[in-house]
């Protein structure tokens, strides 16, 4: 069990650093990636970098966490950070994005984030 919950967390935080990085390169196609598109060239730009940075930093603090404190700490801050996906759930239905982007990623990825940490816990 040990093997599967330091690799999914790995994973994770490795997808977080793969989200800062396309919202930071490539801000339109992640946009429509998540559910509610932009136009990286007008006023939303700004904040799709903000989003990169974010998810970014987000896959920076995981793989610390997990290297230099432990488990422990790794799995209390995927529970904290699976606040965010949940929060993206909400974004994409409130903006009129479609509902199997809403639930198929975004909810999906606040359980399996959710599922690391329990995962983590159990180390």
């Amino acid at each position: 069990m040990t093997v599967t919950a330091y690799t999914l967390a790995v994973v994770l935080d490795l997808f977080c650093l793969f989200l800062g990085y396309r919202f930071l390169f490539q801000p339109g196609p992640a946009a429509v990636g998540y559910g509610v598109p932009a136009d990286p060239k007008g006023d939303a730009g700004a904040y799709l970098t903000v989003k990169g940075i974010k998810d970014g930093t987000f896959g920076v603090i995981g793989l610390a966490l997990l290297a230099f404190v432990g488990a422990r700490a790794e799995a209390w801050f995927m529970v904290c950070v699976a606040l965010v996906p949940l929060c993206d759930t909400l974004v994409v239905l409130r903006h009129g994005g479609a509902k199997a982007v809403a639930y198929g990623i975004h909810f999906a990825t606040a359980i399996v984030v959710l599922i690391s940490a329990v995962l983590l816990f159990l180390v």
